[in-house]
C-alpha cells in the first residue's frame, strides 16, 4: 500500500529533527511538529483503506 511507504519514510525522515529538536533547536521541532502532523493524516487514510479491505473481505465470503 503506497499510504503505508509513505507513512513509514516520513517516521524514519523525522529521526534526525527530533534529535536535533530534543537539543534544543526550534526550528527543527517545528519541521517535527509538522510531519507529525503529515503523519497523523496518512495514518488516517491508511486506517480508512484497511477499513475498506475489511470490508469487502467481509463481503465476498
Amino acid at each position: 500500500m503506497e499510504e503505508y511507504e509513505r507513512l513509514k519514510e516520513l517516521v524514519e525522515s523525522a529521526a534526525e529533527d527530533v534529535a536535533k529538536a530534543q537539543g534544543g533547536n526550534k526550528a527543527a521541532g517545528t519541521r517535527v511538529r509538522k510531519t507529525m502532523q503529515d503523519i497523523k493524516e496518512i495514518a488516517q487514510v491508511v486506517r480508512k483503506k484497511i477499513l475498506e479491505v475489511r470490508a469487502e473481505s467481509t463481503t465476498q465470503s
